[in-house]
């Protein structure tokens, strides 16, 4: 599918590889629909090129030592992964300001309101062709 275009974003992501079709994300979005991308750094990079409009959250831990003991709790890791994922996960902060809106995830409920908060807001943003369309 990437070959062929087929693709919105893909990426590799520790040893493992991962992508968004495009034909869906067109249909959810001519249908009306928000869709929302769980994508990492590599991915996002290349929305915003194909779709500048499209808005970006960066969401983070709180600390490095907060996302390991997340990622140990869980236990479907080994160390190697986990060390993996704690290396890409600084890397990945140094792109944050690329980013429209951060949200530090220090509290699940509190980061879940903040990322509605960001729904409403873009929701609310201005579009002069809808005020146009309102005053005919």
């Amino acid at each position: 599918m990437a070959a062929a275009g087929e693709l919105l974003e893909h990426a590799g992501y520790v040893n493992h590889s991962y992508g968004t079709p495009r034909a869906y994300v067109e249909q959810q979005l001519e249908k009306g629909f928000h869709v929302i991308l769980d994508i990492e750094i590599q991915g996002a990079r290349q929305v915003r090129e194909k779709m500048p409009e499209a808005v970006s959250v960066f969401i983070v831990p709180p600390s490095m030592a907060e996302l390991r003991h997340r990622l140990e709790t869980r236990g479907t890791d080994t160390k190697e992964v986990i060390d993996a994922r704690i290396a890409r996960a600084r890397q990945e902060i140094q792109e944050a300001d690329f980013y429209d809106y951060l949200i530090v995830n220090d509290d699940a409920a509190l980061a879940a309101d903040r990322f509605r908060a960001i729904l409403t807001a873009e929701q609310c943003r201005f579009d002069r062709p809808t005020l146009l369309r309102l005053a005919e």
